[in-house]
């Protein structure tokens, strides 16, 4: 079973800005005795700041930063995910290091389809390990959120790992499971990059 048609909107989003409309209503001529328009205001450059940025790849993850005028540009490790036949991109993970001292030393946002059974939480193992589940915290347009804290044991096992299993249950199929893997090639260089720009308390 394919959720991959539910996540048009974010998989529009994450690949592409928005297209312009193909069919525009057909505009007058210009009168020629008219004043030449205004010319528009030049967009913003794509290494300014608030611009989105991918700093460096770690196996199958992307480090993504944002531009700041400071230069202490806020990164967190991202991947999409995909199923296994298509290669159709159908979820997302994003990881951020939190500040030290709490019993999480991780924070993830899950996306995962629309038509997920929120009742019946999101899953995830590491190579058929223990079972977390973590509730969903909202659902948009764009997909339903996860909002997963993750201790040291976690990041642990998912440093040791080969591949992570988020696991859904559809509502048109609620006695079903459907199983996302989370590569976890280049995890360890990847979250070490993140903890040294975390937050320190």
């Amino acid at each position: 079973m394919t959720l991959r048609h539910s996540l048009l909107p974010l998989l529009v989003t994450l690949a592409t800005a928005m297209p312009t409309w193909a069919q525009e209503a057909a505009q007058p001529a210009a009168d020629p005795a008219a004043p030449a328009a205004e010319a528009a205001p030049a967009a913003p450059a794509a290494d300014g700041v608030g611009q989105a940025y991918v700093a460096k790849t770690f196996g199958d993850w992307d480090l993504r930063c944002i531009r700041t005028a400071d230069g202490a540009d806020p990164c967190q490790l991202h991947q999409l995910l995909k199923e296994k036949d298509s290669e159709e991109p159908v979820a997302q993970i994003t990881i951020v290091g939190l500040p030290e001292g709490g019993e999480a030393v991780a924070g993830a946002n899950i996306v995962v389809p629309l038509e997920t059974l929120l009742t019946q939480q999101l899953n995830i193992t590491v190579d058929g390990g223990e079972t977390r589940r973590f509730p969903f915290t909202y659902c948009s347009e764009a997909g339903c959120v996860a909002r997963a804290g993750f201790t040291k044991a976690d990041i642990d096992a998912f440093r040791k790992g080969k591949v992570a299993t988020i696991s859904v249950v559809p509502v048109i199929a609620p006695d079903r499971l459907v199983n996302i893997d989370v590569s976890l090639a280049g995890f360890t260089a990847g979250f070490d990059s993140i903890t040294e720009t975390a937050p320190k308390n």
